[in-house]
């Protein structure tokens, strides 16, 4: 990785912030993108690279200008942790939509002429085993990260021949501020396995360094996949009991705060 061109965005912190260090340490040149601009500017200072705030799905010409004109390597990872079911505002669904997918859409168009002209290039999509699972609580994020796997898979076998790598990583519940706001529905699911971010980071490279498209920084969430494919019925029933531990918990609050509001 060394003197190569890559932009991370979502990288104010957590898995973002992990994976700007740790391309800055193998010796990339990196640009750290996120929307609170003050955040992008520390990591970036921190690690010596180069802060471009904003949407995430709109910044890849001031990368290329910021990089001198070329990026190696993308780094989708910006994303949004949205809850609820059917039940939740469209405004919460579409803005899932916007930055779980099609913020790797926009991303893909302008980076792929480019790519594919010289034959190289690299597409790393944090997606998460939502994408590959689901996660209880969460359809926006599950149905969302589903797309952004499937759009992942879709780039690497259309590509791969003419010199595109893509890598899709699926961690479970990595310590970062998006796992805290996950809440009751974390802690049964996520919060006993959580990671540290640098975890994903070292479960990227080592994946980039074999050529592989799937990057399971929970090694158990392969059997899990395994399981669903192969006995969905059976899993779905397993996930359920999650859910129904859930709505016990959820009942049970409400219990509590009774008329007069929470204790």
């Amino acid at each position: 990785m060394r003197d190569a061109g890559v932009v991370v965005t979502g990288a104010g912190g957590g898995i973002g912030a992990a994976l700007a260090r740790r391309f800055a340490a193998e010796g990339a040149r990196v640009v750290v993108n996120d929307l609170d601009a003050d955040k992008a500017k520390t990591v970036a200072e921190e690690i010596g690279g180069t802060a471009v705030p904003g949407d995430a799905s709109a910044v890849v010409e001031a990368a290329r200008d910021a990089l001198g004109g070329e990026v190696d390597v993308w780094c989708a990872n910006a994303g949004v942790g949205t809850g609820g079911g059917p039940e939740a505002p469209d405004a919460a669904w579409e803005l899932a939509w916007d930055v779980n997918v099609m913020a790797h859409v926009r991303a893909a168009r302008e980076l792929l002429p480019r790519w594919l002209e010289r034959g190289s290039g690299r597409f790393v999509s944090t997606v998460s085993a939502a994408g590959l699972l689901t996660m209880i609580g969460a359809a926006p994020y599950s149905v969302t990260k589903h797309g952004a796997y499937a759009f992942a898979e879709w780039l690497s076998l259309t590509y791969r021949h003419r010199g595109i790598r893509v890598h899709a990583i699926c961690p479970q519940g990595v310590r970062t501020d998006m796992l805290t706001a996950t809440g009751r529905a974390g802690d049964l699911v996520l919060r006993d396995t959580a990671i540290e971010p640098e975890a994903v980071a070292d479960a990227l490279m080592a994946g980039i360094a074999e050529d592989r498209f799937l990057i399971l920084p929970h090694p158990e969430v392969a059997g899990y996949y395994t399981a669903r494919a192969a006995e969905p019925d059976r899993w779905l029933t397993g996930m359920n009991r999650l859910q129904q531990l859930l709505d016990q918990g959820d009942q049970g609050e409400r219990g509590e705060q009774g008329e007069e509001g929470p204790r």
